[in-house]
């Protein structure tokens, strides 16, 4: 089993959550409205400034849900790259 972090625009949420579904995916934590920093996506920290947020999803799944969903974050980076959007997988040694 993986843990997959997609790590995104707010302004990306509909898409992202179009993305789960399509992979079927019911069972996910979301934490909304963090701040975040990145090369290609600059900065986001709500303020003035630097306006816009990020959100996170985290998904535990399995082989080919992992496959399915970092498809989904290609296609949609390849879309609108510049908002950002990145994925991260991390294996999961334990679930209690």
């Amino acid at each position: 089993m993986k843990m997959l972090m997609v790590v995104y625009n707010e302004a990306l949420d509909n898409e992202v959550m179009e993305i789960l579904e399509s992979c079927i995916m019911k069972n996910y934590t979301k934490v909304s409205r963090v701040f975040g920093r990145g090369t290609s996506s600059g900065t986001h920290l709500g303020n003035d400034i630097w306006p816009g947020l990020n959100n996170i999803i985290y998904v535990a799944c399995e082989g080919l849900q992992v496959k399915e969903m970092l498809s989904g974050v290609r296609n949609l980076k390849s879309k609108v790259g510049h908002e950002g959007i990145k994925a991260f997988v991390f294996p999961i040694e334990e679930i209690s």
